[in-house]
């Protein structure tokens, strides 16, 4: 089985949408979503239904909690807060209830994965920056992998059987990396962003897992980053969100 993995949508739907493309959804089997699929951008209920039609899985980040009053926006940057509070006012109902029905971490999806929005240790916040706090995070899962977001920056943290030592590696884009022949090796996997990258790549990234050849691939796709930047200041949304991702920061 094909599984698409994407995370950090944050309301770009023409993101989304390219990702949706470029992935070829007649050749995938499964899709997850680690969360965040509103905040930020300017299509939050657009990207809710797309995300239902479409996605076997999907958890809920600290954005969609802070839109829905579950978090306290304090806690946010300016920017941030403003976003949360637009997204609050058109948020659709449906959309909502979707939401909110969510978990931030799922432990039962795969035999060999466990999924978190932002850590296994505490899925909703905490940031996986670092090899050190990524150390600090093997030992709340059991499982050989597990996916999280968060951070918008794709991120492959390995650590070998019985060390404590944990390698932080970028991921090459359009090479298959054979996790199954890495033995006795557990990982911690970031895709990236969809709709609001952080690593200097304004392109939209995602995921493909291929279970029968054991082989995770990350993906990089442009989009039209100016469609959505229009959207966004028609709406009222921040400057710096909009410049934001035509840089990759």
């Amino acid at each position: 089985m094909r599984y698409l993995i994407l995370s950090d949508i944050h309301a770009n739907l023409t993101a989304l949408n390219a990702v949706l493309e470029a992935a070829d959804l007649s050749t995938v089997d499964q899709v997850w979503c680690l969360g965040d699929v509103i905040g930020y951008g300017p299509d939050p209920n657009e990207c809710v239904e797309r995300v239902r039609e479409v996605a076997t899985v999907c958890l809920v980040g600290n954005h969609d909690w802070a839109v829905l009053g579950k978090l306290d926006i304090n806690d946010f940057n300016p920017e941030a807060r403003r976003a949360v509070l637009w997204t609050r006012d058109v948020l659709n109902d449906a959309a909502a209830d979707y939401l909110g029905g969510l978990e931030g971490r799922m432990d039962n999806v795969h035999p060999d994965f466990t999924l978190a929005h932002a850590s296994p240790r505490h899925p909703i916040w905490e940031y996986l920056l670092y090899p050190s706090t990524a150390a600090e995070n093997f030992p709340h899962f059991t499982t050989r992998f597990c996916l999280v977001g968060h951070t918008h920056k794709p991120v492959i943290f390995r650590q070998e059987q019985g060390q404590e030592e944990v390698m932080a590696l970028q991921p090459a884009i359009n090479v298959p990396l054979p996790l199954a022949r890495a033995e006795g090796v557990r990982f911690i996997l970031n895709p990236g962003s969809v709709g609001q990258p952080r690593d200097n790549d304004p392109r939209a990234a995602y995921t493909i897992y291929d279970d029968e050849k054991g082989t995770l691939t990350y993906f990089r796709v442009p989009y039209d980053i100016e469609a959505t930047q229009r959207r966004m200041e028609a709406a009222g949304l921040p400057e710096r969100l909009v410049a934001r991702l035509e840089y990759g920061w």
